[in-house]
């Protein structure tokens, strides 16, 4: 019995010794429990993501506050530039007017949304008769009545009168042959002998600038009743293929 004791209490001994020891519950912080490591190292492993973090935004707030800049300045440019275009533009139209102004012997008034409405006087090219304030000043309804009655004084009805006679009535014209006349091309109306060739008829056609050339000295050397010329070898009265009916409507 006394042994199996003593061997009971070695075993319990054996146990004890391969059991951890537990941490103190004081070991840490006050408030804090078992566990929570309060070393430097710990602290600054906890910190390390909230400094990167920290680090992060600082360097997008000094890239944003590079854009911003660098738009601020790209805007002051456009705006120098902008100015002086628009300063440019003024000073040349400035110099246009001063120069007719000058030329016109009238005084130079520069443009500005301050300066009234320019007065046009002794202008001929405006009229006011659509003001009604102008017109009742100056005429009435007696005055019109008189200015109607004298225009209808001055009307004056032309009637027609017979037309002028021609002078020299006796010269041939080409216009009145196409009236006189009304058979078709190619219709023969006067006898042809038939000498005359076809190679003679163009030959003498292409002499003259035009049909109408061709058929006023037809008609002076005779026709329509003679062709000396062989101008009309078909006998329709018509030299070189001229054609009245330009003339007949």
């Amino acid at each position: 019995m006394t042994i199996r004791l003593i061997m009971m209490a070695s075993a319990f001994g054996t146990l004890a010794a391969c059991q951890p020891a537990l941490p103190e519950s004081g070991a840490g912080a006050p408030g804090q429990g078992v566990g929570f490591d309060t070393s430097d190292s710990a602290r600054a492993q906890l910190d390390a993501p909230l400094t990167v973090q920290s680090q992060t935004l600082r360097s997008s707030d000094q890239q944003n506050q590079a854009v911003t800049s660098e738009m601020a300045q790209v805007a002051a440019t456009v705006n120098a530039q902008t100015s002086s275009i628009a300063n440019d533009t003024l000073a040349a139209l400035g110099n246009d007017v001063a120069r007719t102004s000058v030329e016109a012997g009238r005084q130079v008034v520069n443009a500005s949304p301050s300066n009234p409405a320019p007065v046009a006087v002794n202008n001929a090219g405006i009229s006011d008769e659509n003001d009604f304030g102008a017109v009742s000043g100056r005429h009435s309804i007696e005055s019109d009545k008189a200015r109607i009655a004298e225009n209808r004084a001055q009307y004056a009805v032309v009637q027609p009168t017979a037309l002028p006679s021609r002078s020299g009535s006796n010269q041939l014209n080409v216009v009145a042959y196409a009236l006189e006349t009304q058979h078709p091309r190619g219709t023969q109306v006067h006898r042809r002998l038939g000498f005359a060739s076809v190679a003679r008829t163009q030959r003498n056609c292409a002499k003259y600038n035009s049909a109408d050339d061709a058929q006023l000295e037809f008609l002076t050397r005779g026709g329509p009743t003679r062709d000396r010329l062989a101008l009309d070898p078909d006998g329709d009265g018509y030299a070189c293929d001229w054609n009245p009916a330009k003339y007949r409507g």
